[in-house]
C-alpha cells in the first residue's frame, strides 16, 4: 500500500523560505520510469502542478515558481522535497505531493496522470 505524507508547511512572511518533505512508503524510488510531483491548491482555485521530477532526475517547473522553488528527491530515504524561497502571498495554498504508478516515459503534465496523493500541507505567506 502506497502512502505519501507531506510535512514542513507553515506560516512565513513574504520573502521567506520553507522546505516541504513528502515521505513515501510502499513506493520505490530506485526503479526507472516514475514521476513525482508537487501540486498546490488555493481556496477557490483549481489544483495546479508546480514541480515534477522524473526517476532520472529530470525536473520540470511551472513558470510561477521557476527560479524560486527546487524539487529534489532522496532515493535512499524515499523522500521528495520542495525547497521554496522568495515566497509570495500568492504562494499561499495547500501543497500536495503525488506519484505515478506503473512505468511511464515522461512526467504527466497534469494531475490526472498521478495516482498516489498525500493529504496536503498548508503554506501561508503573509505580506
Amino acid at each position: 500500500q502506497v502512502q505519501l505524507m507531506e510535512s514542513g508547511g507553515g506560516s512565513v512572511q513574504s520573502g521567506g523560505r520553507l522546505r516541504l518533505s513528502c515521505a513515501a512508503s510502499g513506493y520505490s524510488f530506485i526503479i526507472s520510469g516514475y514521476c513525482m510531483g508537487w501540486f498546490r491548491q488555493a481556496p477557490g482555485k483549481e489544483r495546479e502542478v508546480i514541480a515534477r521530477i522524473y526517476s532520472d532526475g529530470t525536473t520540470y517547473y511551472a513558470d510561477s515558481v521557476k527560479g524560486r522553488f527546487t524539487i529534489s528527491k532522496d532515493n535512499a530515504a524515499t523522500t521528495l522535497y520542495l525547497e521554496m524561497s522568495s515566497l509570495r502571498p500568492e504562494d499561499t495554498a495547500t501543497y500536495y505531493c503525488a506519484g505515478t504508478s506503473g512505468v511511464i516515459g515522461v512526467c504527466p503534465a497534469g494531475s490526472g496522470g498521478f495516482r498516489f496523493w498525500g493529504q496536503g500541507t498548508q503554506v501561508t505567506v503573509s505580506s
